[in-house]
């Protein structure tokens, strides 16, 4: 089984999404809404296991999160997600709803990327600057949401020089139908999009470089 993107031994890494307790724990997030389809989409057992198959295979893991300051300072309210964000109030530092979800920790060697204020996970972060120094080509990136924050990411991967792999049942968005559409007429256009299964058996064949 072959993945573009992947199958050349390309450097590559997996960004896991905001995949905080707010937007993937039904338990903090709700039910209805994002956090009930990640949890219908069994998303974080399948990420969970995905993410320990690339720490085997030696590809770094990097969670990005959006972490506003208690203050908000340099939380810019300049559109609709953004304002309803702040004005919920519960997603800022050191709050549970803001925590990566426990299933998902971070374990040693991976990497968290952490923003106050933008919509994907390069916005005034580090992290293209830690990708280039692990010679990073490809960036496989799941968690949520397939609304915004996954084909914001894979379109700036794709501005960076970067090849993007999507792994689809690692990913879920806010209703079904906008997921559907996205997973089927926009991300194909920016990346490989493909399955957490795919993936592994790549890795298992060592045709990933670390």
């Amino acid at each position: 089984m072959s993945v573009r993107g992947l199958d050349n031994g390309e450097h590559a890494a997996l960004i896991i999404n905001e995949c905080q307790n707010s937007m993937v724990n039904p338990e903090i997030g709700g039910r209805d809404g994002l956090a009930g389809e990640a949890a219908r989409r069994h998303l974080v057992p399948r990420l969970a296991e995905l993410a320990q198959a690339c720490r085997e295979a030696g590809v770094l893991v990097v969670h990005t999160t959006i972490v506003p300051r208690r203050d908000y300072a340099g939380t810019m309210r300049n559109c609709l997600l953004l304002a309803s964000l702040v004005k919920k109030g519960t997603v800022v530092a050191g709050s549970p709803a803001a925590q990566i979800h426990p299933d998902l920790a971070p374990q040693d060697g991976d990497v968290v990327s952490e923003r106050v204020h933008g919509l994907s996970p390069f916005h005034s972060t580090e992290l293209e600057p830690i990708l280039r120094s692990r010679g990073v080509q490809t960036v496989m990136i799941a968690g949520v949401s397939t609304n915004i924050g996954v084909p914001g990411a894979c379109l700036e991967a794709v501005n960076r020089g970067f090849n993007v792999v999507v792994p689809e049942d690692c990913t879920a968005g806010a209703w079904p139908e906008a997921h559907e559409f996205q997973v089927t007429h926009t991300l194909p256009l920016l990346a490989t999009v493909t399955t957490s299964d795919a993936i592994r058996t790549v890795l298992a064949g060592r045709t990933v470089r670390a």
